[in-house]
């Protein structure tokens, strides 16, 4: 019997939802990828927007 539409067991949230979260972090990883080396490309570099520009400075003296 349910009572108010509740079971005895739990329902599965993880096990059918694990493709779609294996697919989140294997975007969200190449987004970040993608992200990083934009922002280290020759084109943004020296831009003053950039919010790295300071390390990249940093980092190409040497």
């Amino acid at each position: 019997m349910a009572f108010l539409g509740l079971r005895k067991w739990p329902t599965p949230v993880v096990k059918p939802l694990w493709p779609f979260m294996a697919a989140g972090t294997i975007t969200m990883y190449l987004v970040l990828k993608a992200q990083e080396g934009s922002v280290k490309s020759e084109q943004w570099r020296n831009d003053p927007r950039n919010p790295y520009a300071a390390e990249l400075a940093k980092s190409s003296l040497h």
